[in-house]
Protein backbone atom coordinates (compact mmCIF):
# COMPACT_ATOMS: atom_id res chain seq x y z
CA UNK A 1 0.00 0.00 0.00
CA UNK A 2 3.02 2.23 0.94
CA UNK A 3 4.66 2.08 -2.65
CA UNK A 4 1.63 4.13 -4.01
CA UNK A 5 3.37 7.27 -2.08
CA UNK A 6 5.92 6.94 -4.85
CA UNK A 7 3.52 8.30 -7.47
CA UNK A 8 2.80 11.80 -5.35
CA UNK A 9 7.11 11.67 -4.88
CA UNK A 10 7.80 11.40 -8.44
CA UNK A 11 4.91 14.13 -9.12
CA UNK A 12 6.59 16.03 -6.34
CA UNK A 13 10.33 15.94 -7.95
CA UNK A 14 9.38 16.13 -11.01
CA UNK A 15 6.98 19.23 -10.56
CA UNK A 16 9.70 20.71 -8.64
CA UNK A 17 12.66 19.99 -10.61
CA UNK A 18 10.66 22.05 -13.84
CA UNK A 19 9.55 24.81 -11.81
CA UNK A 20 13.05 25.35 -10.47
CA UNK A 21 14.15 25.02 -14.00
CA UNK A 22 11.74 27.94 -15.19
CA UNK A 23 12.64 30.19 -12.22
CA UNK A 24 16.81 29.63 -12.83
CA UNK A 25 16.79 30.28 -16.50
CA UNK A 26 13.86 32.56 -17.44
CA UNK A 27 12.60 35.79 -16.83
CA UNK A 28 9.35 35.89 -15.47
CA UNK A 29 6.68 36.82 -18.58
CA UNK A 30 9.42 35.31 -20.82
CA UNK A 31 8.65 33.19 -23.48
CA UNK A 32 10.08 29.90 -25.23
CA UNK A 33 8.32 28.68 -28.18
CA UNK A 34 8.93 24.96 -28.31
CA UNK A 35 6.14 23.97 -31.10
CA UNK A 36 4.52 27.12 -32.47
CA UNK A 37 2.02 28.52 -31.89
CA UNK A 38 0.81 25.53 -29.66
CA UNK A 39 2.75 25.02 -27.00
CA UNK A 40 5.35 27.08 -25.53
CA UNK A 41 7.05 27.47 -22.00
CA UNK A 42 5.84 30.45 -20.56
CA UNK A 43 7.55 32.16 -17.34
CA UNK A 44 4.58 32.58 -15.51
CA UNK A 45 3.84 33.37 -11.48
CA UNK A 46 0.66 32.99 -9.92
CA UNK A 47 -1.42 33.80 -6.49
CA UNK A 48 -4.54 32.38 -6.65
CA UNK A 49 -6.10 29.10 -7.17
CA UNK A 50 -6.93 27.30 -10.89
CA UNK A 51 -6.72 30.44 -13.51
CA UNK A 52 -5.37 32.84 -11.43
CA UNK A 53 -8.82 32.67 -9.44
CA UNK A 54 -8.58 34.39 -5.89
CA UNK A 55 -5.45 36.08 -6.18
CA UNK A 56 -3.55 37.09 -3.30
CA UNK A 57 -5.49 34.73 -0.42
CA UNK A 58 -2.09 32.94 0.52
CA UNK A 59 -3.96 32.24 4.11
CA UNK A 60 -6.91 30.79 3.16
CA UNK A 61 -5.14 28.35 0.40
CA UNK A 62 -2.87 27.42 3.51
CA UNK A 63 -5.43 26.17 5.63
CA UNK A 64 -7.23 24.33 2.18
CA UNK A 65 -4.07 22.77 1.25
CA UNK A 66 -3.69 21.29 4.85
CA UNK A 67 -6.80 20.01 5.12
CA UNK A 68 -6.85 18.64 1.57
CA UNK A 69 -3.36 17.01 2.17
CA UNK A 70 -4.97 15.67 5.81
CA UNK A 71 -8.17 14.35 3.60
CA UNK A 72 -5.88 12.98 1.33
CA UNK A 73 -4.10 10.86 3.24
CA UNK A 74 -7.20 9.71 5.99
CA UNK A 75 -9.25 8.09 2.85
CA UNK A 76 -5.76 6.19 1.12
CA UNK A 77 -5.49 4.63 4.56
CA UNK A 78 -8.89 4.33 5.15
CA UNK A 79 -10.84 3.29 1.45
CA UNK A 80 -7.66 2.80 -0.66
CA UNK A 81 -6.83 -1.32 0.45
CA UNK A 82 -7.19 -3.27 -2.24
CA UNK A 83 -8.67 -0.63 -4.66
CA UNK A 84 -5.30 0.80 -6.62
CA UNK A 85 -6.91 3.16 -8.74
CA UNK A 86 -8.54 4.96 -6.19
CA UNK A 87 -4.81 4.91 -4.34
CA UNK A 88 -3.10 5.94 -7.48
CA UNK A 89 -5.71 8.84 -7.87
CA UNK A 90 -5.72 9.53 -4.27
CA UNK A 91 -1.39 9.97 -5.20
CA UNK A 92 -1.82 11.75 -7.86
CA UNK A 93 -3.72 14.59 -5.99
CA UNK A 94 -1.83 14.50 -2.82
CA UNK A 95 1.86 15.05 -5.01
CA UNK A 96 -0.01 18.16 -6.79
CA UNK A 97 -1.42 19.73 -3.62
CA UNK A 98 1.85 19.43 -2.03
CA UNK A 99 3.80 20.85 -5.29
CA UNK A 100 1.64 23.76 -5.34
CA UNK A 101 2.05 23.97 -1.65
CA UNK A 102 5.95 24.18 -1.49
CA UNK A 103 5.48 27.19 -3.93
CA UNK A 104 3.23 28.80 -2.07
CA UNK A 105 5.14 28.45 0.86
CA UNK A 106 8.83 29.14 -0.99
CA UNK A 107 7.56 31.50 -2.84
CA UNK A 108 4.31 32.91 -1.99
CA UNK A 109 3.35 31.86 -5.24
CA UNK A 110 2.63 29.42 -7.92
CA UNK A 111 5.38 28.76 -10.58
CA UNK A 112 3.34 28.20 -13.85
CA UNK A 113 4.89 27.73 -17.03
CA UNK A 114 2.89 25.43 -19.43
CA UNK A 115 1.12 27.28 -21.97
CA UNK A 116 -0.97 25.65 -24.90
CA UNK A 117 -2.87 27.30 -27.79
CA UNK A 118 -5.90 25.10 -29.14
CA UNK A 119 -5.97 26.36 -32.74
CA UNK A 120 -9.08 24.39 -33.66
CA UNK A 121 -11.28 26.31 -30.98
CA UNK A 122 -8.99 29.60 -31.23
CA UNK A 123 -8.61 28.78 -27.42
CA UNK A 124 -5.48 29.82 -25.16
CA UNK A 125 -5.46 27.29 -22.25
CA UNK A 126 -4.78 29.04 -18.97
CA UNK A 127 -1.10 28.50 -18.08
CA UNK A 128 -0.17 25.47 -16.02
CA UNK A 129 2.17 23.04 -14.50
CA UNK A 130 3.23 19.71 -13.69
CA UNK A 131 1.36 19.75 -10.43
CA UNK A 132 -1.68 20.88 -12.14
CA UNK A 133 -1.30 18.40 -14.38
CA UNK A 134 -1.32 15.73 -12.06
CA UNK A 135 -4.42 17.18 -9.51
CA UNK A 136 -6.18 17.31 -13.29
CA UNK A 137 -5.25 13.34 -14.36
CA UNK A 138 -6.10 12.53 -10.51
CA UNK A 139 -9.54 13.81 -10.59
CA UNK A 140 -10.36 12.30 -13.66
CA UNK A 141 -8.87 8.91 -12.41
CA UNK A 142 -11.15 9.67 -9.25
CA UNK A 143 -14.16 10.28 -11.53
CA UNK A 144 -13.10 7.40 -13.67
CA UNK A 145 -13.29 4.73 -10.57
CA UNK A 146 -16.32 6.35 -9.12
CA UNK A 147 -18.44 5.59 -12.23
CA UNK A 148 -16.97 2.22 -12.87
CA UNK A 149 -15.72 0.54 -10.35
CA UNK A 150 -16.54 1.98 -7.11
CA UNK A 151 -18.94 -0.86 -5.34
CA UNK A 152 -18.08 -3.14 -7.93
CA UNK A 153 -15.40 -4.49 -5.57
CA UNK A 154 -16.54 -7.74 -3.78
CA UNK A 155 -19.78 -8.34 -5.87
CA UNK A 156 -19.85 -11.86 -6.72
CA UNK A 157 -20.96 -12.32 -10.55
CA UNK A 158 -24.30 -14.66 -10.78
Amino acid sequence: MYKYYGIALFVIIIDQLTKWGVVKNMDKGQEIVIWDPIFSLYSHRNQGAAWGMMQGKFGLFTIITIVVIVAIIYYFHKEGKGKPLFQTSLMLLLGGAIGNFIDRLLRGEVVDFASFWIPVINYDFPIFNIADMALTFGVITMIIYVLFYEGKAGKVKK
